[in-house]
């Protein structure tokens, strides 16, 4: 899976990668049981610091999106229950749709993103 940090986005640098490996998990190019690279061989591949690659760990473990295995290093490993996960995307969702209200993008619009995004998952 290929990472790539844009060092000129207001989005912080550990959220950037904690977010590309949702996407990669939700895209199925990282599978269950797959380890990602230690923190120090994906800072060197990234060019960012290990800090802050430790940090994006952390944040995808408390998440439940990666186990820390001592031997394996950081693995995915899905273990959200269902309702957990549905409350957090019904939270992020809220946000989202706020600003799509304050901006006064259409009900018809709103749906018609939402379905053409969950297509590319689905297709993928």
């Amino acid at each position: 899976m290929v990472i790539e940090i844009d060092f000129n986005s207001d989005e912080a640098i550990y959220l950037q990668l904690t977010n590309q490996i949702i996407m990669g998990i939700a895209t199925s190019r990282l599978q269950e049981g797959d380890s990602l690279p230690s923190v120090r061989q994906m800072a060197d591949r990234v060019g960012i610091n290990m800090h802050t690659v430790n940090k994006a760990y952390s944040l995808l473990r408390q998440e439940g999106f990666i186990t820390i295995d001592r031997r394996r290093g950081a693995v995915i490993a899905l273990d959200m229950d269902r309702l957990k996960a549905y409350e957090e995307l019904k939270g992020y969702l809220k946000i989202a749709l706020a600003r799509g209200c304050c901006r006064s993008i259409p009900r018809d619009e709103v749906h018609k993103l939402i379905d053409e995004i969950l297509d590319e998952y689905q297709e993928m």
